[in-house]
């Protein structure tokens, strides 16, 4: 299975953020161990390094960001996938809208977010952290 992780669980995972934390380190967990192939778009990763930015110097930010880096692959925004993501009349918020753009560039199956009302019209299911997981034990069985 390929997914895409939303930026949402990626900060619940990093900081972690509560009650969502352990269920966002879980789904890291199934890409670390390589029972999925976990992406994220590149532009979550400068969004993360700005967002954290109160809370955590510049060293540690790139450390935890290294730290990602080591078992997930990252989706690049090319100049079509931007493109494509303003032209996408489905969406009012481009950065939701370039989420699905990389989605589709890795042919995930899903896209990983708490926000799933915010992906109505993408082309690319999402699904809630706590539904891919029971998807992923099913599969384990």
């Amino acid at each position: 299975m390929v997914v895409l992780i939303d930026t949402n669980i990626i900060l619940d995972h990093l900081i972690p953020r509560m009650p969502y934390g352990d269920i966002a380190s879980t789904v890291f967990q199934y890409c670390f161990q390589r029972k999925c192939d976990g992406y994220v778009a590149s532009h979550s990763i400068t969004n993360i390094f700005y967002i954290l930015r109160k809370q955590f110097s510049s060293d540690e930010r790139k450390r935890m960001l290294l730290g990602l880096c080591d078992f997930i692959e990252i989706a690049g925004v090319q100049k079509r996938h931007l493109v494509e993501a303003l032209k996408n009349e489905n969406f009012d918020d481009l950065e939701d809208c370039l989420q699905t753009e990389c989605a589709k560039a890795v042919s995930a199956d899903y896209i990983i977010t708490r926000n799933i009302d915010d992906f109505t019209g993408s082309s690319i299911p999402a699904i809630l952290p706590e539904d891919f997981l029971k998807k992923m034990e099913e599969d384990d069985t």
